[in-house]
């Protein structure tokens, strides 16, 4: 045993040592020799300039060529349902987008909240509603990773400034004048409160948020699933309240909403349309051109939600509830009868959860796809092999993500490492014991296993000492 306490390998160095060469800092050679080399290479504040340069060149590049701008369309919808209830005694789910037959398809308090544009031109909401969205993902990127963005100074924002703008459903999300980051920025503010400590006031974000958009609702199951009932009576109460509100507010659209325009599916576009990245639109473009079995779609519902509820109790069990949140934003995506692409921002705690545990290729990999607009190439012609897997390649993203986000894991378990069962496995070094005779235990470490991810400490498998009593001697 060497001075600081640690175990001599037979082969030598410390048998902590070993784990990390074995696996890396945090389990995985691979993305340690990767985090390495990027560190060698990013050593001078000359090159991270040259490269930031580089990255803004090409988002120049890339913003110019590749997206399709959506020319705020979903706020011209939003825009057009307020003027037309307000200024012209319109109804707020009779208002179409001229020359097409899309309208307003939210809960009647989001048309509540979206009040104030009655009060201002189209421009004039189209900048607000860009610094709102600027806001929130603010708000969303300060709450995901904004301990490592401090660390890494003017570098760190400037790369994430650089690299967001590639990402389709943030392009997206802007362009149509979306309110996904609003929401998520809600959700989110419960997560930071509840990791914290400070419940008394979480719950309304996701109580407002399930009143605006019903899908953010699961994060009220959420909320249940992790004994926070307090939290999500709030939430629940928050939602109710806000529903009520619009039933007083205007009682005829809400009526008419929860008995008809909640169900008709067709208000809000085609099933089968491309853009659609859950489950629904998966088997809709199997389907195509009929219509998908309700049967098998609820079959597929029910069996993500299986997933999720096994996946997140693992995550609340180890007491990670970042993991639990953005498992929840997944399930919600993949459930949703309807995931257009700019909702999959849903996806960027998922990303966060990555970069924490170090996935960086992983992490790298799955970015760049969804900054691809790939989805797009099957628009005319999703049959055959191709289509199934080309356009649905958003989902399968999703449904990886789902089912091997990393939960808590200190390290990577090998084969020959057992999880150490309990929420609360090891959570501090136990001290020396003495023998009855006087002599102090010997300490020495156990083989190689995989700490429980509750731990708090995050130590390495290594760090976590056993006593075994020493064999008595003289005295």
């Amino acid at each position: 045993m060497t001075a600081d306490g640690t175990t001599k390998s037979p082969r030598g160095g410390t048998v902590r040592n070993r784990v990390r060469e074995r696996y890396g800092a945090r389990g995985h050679t691979g993305d340690a020799r990767d985090a390495d080399g990027v560190t060698a290479l990013l050593s001078t504040d000359r090159r991270r300039l040259l490269l930031v340069l580089l990255l803004a060149v090409t988002v120049g590049v890339f913003t110019a060529t590749v997206p399709l701008l959506r020319d705020w369309f979903d706020l011209r919808v939003y825009y057009g349902t307020v003027d037309a209830w307000i200024h012209h005694g319109g109804r707020i789910y009779d208002y179409r987008v001229p020359g097409t037959t899309y309208g307003f398809t939210y809960p009647p308090f989001a048309a509540l909240g979206m009040l104030p544009m009655a009060l201002v031109g189209l421009r004039t909401a189209i900048v607000l509603t860009l610094l709102l969205n600027l806001a929130a993902l603010a708000v969303v990127v300060g709450f995901l990773v904004g301990p490592a963005l401090r660390r890494h100074g003017w570098f760190g924002l400037a790369l994430t400034a650089c690299l967001l703008p590639l990402f389709e459903p943030l392009r997206d999300t802007f362009s149509f004048g979306q309110v996904n980051l609003v929401l998520l920025a809600l959700v989110l503010t419960d997560a930071r409160l509840l990791s914290r400590g400070h419940g008394r006031w979480a719950g309304v974000g996701i109580g407002l948020a399930a009143a605006i958009k019903l899908t953010p609702a699961l994060f009220i199951a959420l909320l249940l699933l992790g004994r926070r009932r307090r939290a999500a009576g709030v939430a629940t109460a928050v939602a109710g309240a806000a529903t009520g509100l619009a039933a007083w507010a205007a009682p005829d659209a809400s009526r008419f909403y929860w008995t008809d325009a909640l169900w008709d599916t067709g208000r809000v576009g085609r099933l089968a349309y491309v853009s659609n990245q859950s489950v629904q639109g998966v088997l809709a473009r199997l389907a195509a051109p009929g219509e998908p079995s309700r049967a098998l779609w609820a079959t597929a519902v029910l069996l993500v939600l299986c997933v999720w509820a096994w996946r997140t109790s693992r995550a609340l069990a180890a007491d990670d509830w970042a993991a639990a949140f953005a498992l929840t934003g997944l399930a919600a995506c993949l459930v949703s009868p309807i995931t257009w692409v700019h909702h999959l921002v849903w996806l960027l705690p998922s990303f966060a959860v990555l970069l924490r545990h170090r996935r960086l290729r992983i992490a790298a990999a799955l970015y760049g796809v969804l900054c691809s607009s790939v989805v797009w190439l099957w628009f005319d012609d999703a049959s055959g092999l191709d289509g199934f897997l080309g356009s649905n390649i958003y989902t399968w993203i999703t449904l990886g993500l789902l089912l091997w986000l990393p939960v808590g894991e200190a390290v990577r378990p090998g084969p020959d490492r057992a999880a150490v069962p309990g929420a609360a496995a090891v959570r501090a070094r136990r001290p020396a014991e003495r023998h009855p005779g006087g002599r102090r235990a010997r300490v020495t470490r156990r083989p190689r296993e995989a700490v429980h991810p509750a731990s708090p400490s995050g130590a390495d498998p290594d760090d976590v000492p056993q006593v075994r009593r020493a064999a008595p001697g003289p005295p």
